[in-house]
């Protein structure tokens, strides 16, 4: 039932990916999809590209280990970088029409400037794109119960993202990060819902945090799996409730 679940959800990002391909006529859509999107679309596809599968795998290991030390560079440096571009740089690109970072390099110094400028980006792009396919093909493998390797799912959803990448480029990315937005938005509530159920609503895990601390909502669930007996839902996110275990 999961693994048919995550098949239709890559279908579905591709068939979205592929429709949207059929919205490019040139470079400029290609690569900035026409300077045609709404604030919605942008915010998904910003919050999508700059706080991926690496940084909600990564980060909370990173924290365990090191501390709020580990997160100078990311997600602290990172969104000071973000808010900076927005805030000082972003309306003069946006006025001076053009499609890289690149095109303002050579309109403002020369040619050698942006092609070193570029090849900086697409080296410093390497370990970043790496670390994505590495949480997604550890996303698959969890979701999966096993049924897909870590690497198998590092080649499927790598093929999935340049399938309609390629196809479509900007116009694809955007409209597959608003899908998965809205797809994450929409699990929010029923997660919560199932999880207060777990525990007798607002009141009960209020009680289970303070008496037991924050595995205590599980109540007898073994979050790591390794007694075999069931935890948190992968499907789903919740916690079966106290009736479920016994």
């Amino acid at each position: 039932m999961l693994v048919g679940s995550i098949l239709l959800y890559l279908g579905l990002s591709i068939g979205v990916g592929l429709y949207a391909a059929t919205r490019v006529r040139g470079a400029a859509d290609f690569a900035v999809a026409g300077r045609r999107f709404g604030t919605p679309v942008v915010t998904a596809t910003v919050f999508a590209t700059w706080f991926g599968a690496e940084t909600v795998l990564g980060i909370p290991a990173t924290f365990l280990k090191e501390g709020l030390r580990g997160l100078v560079a990311d997600p602290f440096a990172a969104v000071a970088c973000l808010v900076l571009v927005g805030v000082v740089f972003a309306r003069p690109f946006f006025r001076m029409e053009g499609l890289t970072l690149g095109d303002y390099f050579r309109a403002r110094y020369n040619r050698s400037a942006e092609v070193a400028l570029t090849l900086c980006i697409a080296f410093s792009y390497l370990g970043w794109i790496a670390a994505q396919f590495v949480a997604l093909g550890l996303a698959f493998n969890v979701l999966s119960a096993g049924a897909i390797d870590t690497r198998t799912g590092i080649v499927i959803g790598a093929g999935v993202v340049l399938v309609y990448t390629m196809a479509g480029g900007m116009w694809s990315v955007a409209l597959t990060d608003y899908l998965q937005a809205v797809l994450r938005l929409g699990r929010r509530r029923p997660r919560r819902r199932c999880l207060a159920g777990a525990r007798g609503g607002r009141r009960g895990r209020a009680h289970a945090l303070a008496s037991g601390g924050r595995r205590a909502i599980g109540d007898g669930v073994d979050h790591g799996g390794s007694r075999g007996r069931p935890g948190v839902d992968p499907a789903t996110g919740c916690v079966p409730a106290r009736e479920e275990l016994a």
